[in-house]
């Protein structure tokens, strides 16, 4: 796996900054100041481990960026911003972003999240093993994939450690903030909200394979249930 992080950020010295403590753990780094060249980048070059991706960015912003990548690649993308409110940051995680740091941040917090970023997408390479779970789908736990009627569902790590949640005990009722402790245990401090926009992703993209297919439900004042088909 390539241990090639990209770093798109317009502040020279707060990108050298990451870059030190990038290689100081042992990775390279590539260093983009412009969203647009960003996004260029990634559709045509060899894609990175993962994406350091500022939001307030020239040519385009970085909630754009991510929500075209998202479209060709799932590959991590970690967004830090000076936006700090809960709903910015909500919304970078519903457009697909694996994490999100808010400006001013530890270097070694940020490294420590991409590491933890990269151990959950190392299985990707493994040998794919295919475990039924009910209802056409199957858990690929290496590879971090969760199959649905032989479609692979393009989730990110965080939809699929709570999709797999989910499938693994059907029919019960999980608390949004059960479901939190489950998919943010790195450094956290966000609502159970972020919750929602999780399972709004996964709604989309089980939609995109079966428009008839809703088998999340959610229960009013509490969360959410997985109904087998």
């Amino acid at each position: 796996m390539s241990d090639l992080i990209l770093i798109v950020e317009d502040e020279p010295k707060l990108a050298a900054l990451v870059r030190d403590y990038l290689q100081a753990a042992g990775y390279r780094s590539e260093w983009l100041a412009d969203g647009r060249l960003a996004l260029e980048r990634l559709r045509t070059g060899p894609m990175p481990a993962a994406v350091l991706l500022d939001v307030m960015l020239p040519g385009l912003d970085g909630l754009e960026v991510c929500r075209a990548v998202r479209a060709f690649s799932d590959v991590p993308i970690l967004i830090n911003s000076a936006r700090v409110e809960e709903l910015d940051r909500l919304l970078g995680l519903e457009l697909g972003a694996d994490d999100y740091v808010c400006k001013p941040f530890s270097p070694r917090e940020l490294v420590a999240r991409v590491k933890a970023l990269l151990r959950r997408a190392q299985g990707r390479l493994a040998p794919v093993t295919l475990v039924p779970a009910g209802g056409g789908f199957s858990v690929d736990e290496a590879g971090q994939r969760i199959v649905w009627q032989e479609q692979a569902l393009a989730l990110t790590p965080v939809e699929f450690r709570l999709l797999r949640q989910l499938l693994q005990h059907p029919g019960r009722v999980f608390e949004r903030a059960q479901l939190l402790d489950l998919i943010h245990e790195d450094f956290r401090d966000v609502s159970d909200r972020v919750v929602d926009s999780h399972i709004k992703n996964i709604r989309r993209k089980l939609a995109a394979l079966e428009p008839a297919q809703e088998c999340i439900a959610s229960v009013y004042g509490v969360g959410y249930r997985l109904d087998l088909p």
